[in-house]
């Protein structure tokens, strides 16, 4: 294990497993967020992918909603891989869904059509090395647009795909379902980032 190190994990829905298991591999101890209590003593905290209605419906009942807004904007370092960078967005288009508000993105949810035209795609991130990435889309969102403080780290057809603010980075494919695990480790970074 990383000496000390310890990430949380949302697990109210969606890849639980599968993000705990990318970072068991790096070392990590995780531990389950389902109650503000679970964010005490964590160093950084991952957004899975679900259902973001029922993600945010959830996270508002059981109290996390305003305190990992609360955390991320005293700069916990936050991941939030598909629903989670819904989550994670100021703007969601068409939707008044309850969200995070965290990073001054504007999202479009299900944007690469329904389950069926769900996509793999070997896609170069410059910031994760000169190896093309495996991406996994599964009823994707994107970012429709950014504004100034969000840094873009990949762009597809003019749809940004993975993008950073400060101690928020966001996904709109899933990292956890590759044996990959350059996001979690790029990830991890922010920890040690004032």
């Amino acid at each position: 294990m990383v000496s000390g190190m310890k990430v949380g994990i949302l697990a109210l829905q969606g890849a639980i497993r599968e993000h705990r298991k990318s970072l068991h591999r790096l070392g990590v101890e995780t531990v389950d967020v389902l109650n503000p209590q679970d964010l005490k003593g964590i160093n950084a905290l991952i957004l899975p992918g679900g259902e973001s209605t029922t993600t945010g419906k959830l996270m508002l009942r059981y109290g996390l909603l305003e305190a990992i807004a609360r955390a991320g904007s005293q700069g916990l370092p936050i991941l939030g891989t598909c629903t989670g960078l819904i989550l994670l967005s100021k703007h969601i288009n068409h939707s008044n869904q309850h969200r995070l508000g965290l990073m001054d993105t504007y999202v479009e949810r299900n944007a690469f059509g329904r389950q069926l035209e769900s996509f793999e795609a070997e896609m170069p991130v410059p910031v994760l090395g000169e190896k093309p990435f495996h991406t996994v889309f599964i009823r994707a969102p994107y970012i429709e647009k950014a504004d100034e403080g969000v840094e873009v780290l990949l762009r597809y057809q003019g749809k940004i795909l993975f993008a950073k603010q400060d101690n928020l980075l966001a996904t709109a494919f899933h990292p956890e379902l590759t044996d990959d695990t350059r996001v979690h480790e790029y990830f991890l970074q922010l920890i040690n980032q004032d």
